[in-house]
């Protein structure tokens, strides 16, 4: 090789022509005198032209030997190359894997030192790649680029679109090798998988406590830190879950979801629903305790306690107390709802 004479004085490197040396000091100058005929954009260096006029041309010169495959540059080519090949040359230092692409051993890097380049300007979050940050912004935007095609609802990302679509469907294509059920999502397979090997990969830090799912992991560590991202828009109040935001917002719309069957009351949290169906029970229980006692805790078929909505439509196939009971609900539970309800106790 030629000895490397020319010495850019602007950072020291050595080129060993002068034109090479030329076309490098324009990284510093910024000077781009090749500009594209079709598009306005200009370049330092006429190769880069050279390549970026293959846009507009749609010339592919470079062929894969292996397949029917061309690429705009050599550099794609060889890349594409060893899908054919197998060849991955980029080893990563701190484990055994290995990668056919730098950029792809680059990300991977990112696992081991734990960088996370990409800041998200809304939020204090930071991503290691530039496709989680991208992902991530839809969340402050609202962007929801991925459509159903069986109803209205958008998506940010291609798989929750996926995911969705088959509950119109019914598509479960993800079975449990331990039992019989099957799933929509892969994630919901695997956090499955954990009832059955008892297996909690997600630990928190600040104490010995371990969990199935890492969402969990993350409310938990909130009560360690006192994070509450969860604002209320209405008011100055925060919340460390989205679930209990839902429901303090309830006290600002007026919005009580949970009607009781029998008597047409309605409350704002499932729990005010539950203490409200035991005063029907406790009022008429003389009259019948072994036919209104499924309203408590009607059991499923498996044995298990039903839940809400099993008890509510319990209580609509069941028939109206009788007339002739002379027991009330007990004064003081009545107004203990009142109060608790009305103050978003429960």
């Amino acid at each position: 090789m030629p000895p490397k004479r020319y010495e850019c004085k602007e950072c020291g490197k050595y080129f060993s022509k002068s034109t090479h040396l030329r076309d490098h000091l324009r990284t510093h100058t910024g000077e781009k005198p090749f500009k594209c005929e079709h598009c306005n954009k200009c370049f330092n260096h006429s190769g880069n032209l050279r390549k970026h006029n293959r846009i507009h041309t749609e010339e592919k010169p470079f062929k894969c030997k292996h397949c029917e495959k061309s690429f705009r540059q050599a550099a794609n080519m060889r890349q594409h190359t060893r899908i054919h090949t197998g060849e991955k040359p980029f080893k990563c230092q701190h484990c055994d894997k290995y990668f056919r692409h730098s950029g792809s051993l680059q990300k991977h890097n990112r696992l081991h030192t734990g960088e996370k380049p990409f800041k998200c300007n809304h939020c204090d979050k930071s991503f290691r790649q530039a496709t989680g940050l991208k992902v991530h912004n839809r969340y402050h935007t609202g962007e929801m680029p991925y459509k159903c095609s069986h109803c209205d609802k958008g998506y940010s990302t291609a798989s929750s679109l996926q995911g969705h679509v088959r509950s119109h469907t019914g598509e479960k294509p993800f079975k449990c090798e331990f039992c019989d059920k099957c799933f929509r999502h892969a994630i919901t397979l695997t956090e499955h998988r954990r009832k059955h090997t008892g297996e909690k990969p997600f630990k928190c830090e600040y104490c010995s406590r371990c969990f199935t799912k890492a969402n969990n992991l993350q409310q938990h560590i909130r009560i360690h830190t006192g994070e509450k991202p969860f604002q209320c828009k209405h008011c100055d109040k925060r919340f460390a879950r989205k679930g209990n935001l839902q429901q303090h917002n309830r006290i600002h719309t007026g919005e009580k979801p949970f009607m009781c069957p029998q008597c047409g009351r309605c409350f704002r949290h499932e729990k005010s629903i539950q203490v409200h169906l035991k005063t029907h029970v406790v009022s008429e229980v003389s009259v019948n305790d072994s036919h209104y006692g499924n309203l408590v805790t009607p059991a499923t078929p498996q044995g298990r306690p039903g839940s809400m909505q099993d008890r509510l439509a319990s209580m609509q196939d069941t028939p109206a107390f009788p007339q002739e009971s002379t027991q009330a609900t007990p004064a003081c539970m009545i107004e203990l709802l009142d109060l608790s309800d009305a103050n978003g106790i429960w």
